[in-house]
């Protein structure tokens, strides 16, 4: 374990984070709602949200996929959506979803300015995000896809767009000067 560097979940609690906030809303599995919090833990993420029916900690099918990550990741509960998105505008975050949408901009081209936090909303896993939702965000984001079935798991999500702004952040002026990124060197 020392090997590999890995922090105690009170290092991780206070270390430096990407300055992201992840937003799942109305995301019914508790497995991908585990998955997402693995993810968070391991790219260091500032916070997961969870909106709407998502379901929160303490419940035993989502620790079966966090494997402890709910100890790690800083995480709020948010009944509706669209005030804990107006919460954060409001604290100067841009908010993007994740959603095929007209007038979405593909991941690898999406250059987030992170001189100000970042939010990305993932939505539930049968219905995408709300329109609601895409009405109050500054814009979307889509994975391209090629195959037949043009969808991914949530959780697999996650996973793809917080290693790009991960990649991203590390590459940006903030980022380098951040101690965050001068802890290991990754390669894009």
């Amino acid at each position: 374990m020392a090997e590999l560097g890995r922090k105690t979940v009170e290092a991780c609690r206070v270390a430096e984070k990407l300055p992201v906030v992840v937003l799942l809303d109305q995301v019914r599995s508790m497995h991908n709602v585990g998955s997402v919090f693995r993810t968070a833990d391991a790219f260091q993420v500032q916070a997961l949200w969870l909106c709407g029916y998502t379901p929160v900690p303490p419940h035993r099918d989502i620790h079966k996929t966090a494997l402890g990550a709910t100890e790690t990741v800083a995480w709020e509960h948010h009944p509706d959506i669209l005030e804990a998105i107006s919460l954060l505008k409001a604290r100067g975050y841009a908010v993007w979803a994740v959603e095929q949408a007209e007038g979405s901009q593909y991941l690898q081209d999406f250059q987030p300015d992170f001189s100000h936090p970042l939010a990305i909303v993932l939505g539930n896993e049968m219905h995408g995000v709300q329109q609601a939702v895409l009405d109050s965000v500054d814009g979307c984001l889509e994975i391209p896809q090629f195959g037949m079935k043009h969808s991914l798991n949530i959780a697999v999500t996650a996973g793809i767009v917080l290693w790009d702004l991960l990649v991203k952040y590390m590459q940006s002026p903030v980022g380098r000067r951040s101690s965050f990124c001068q802890k290991k060197s990754v390669d894009a």
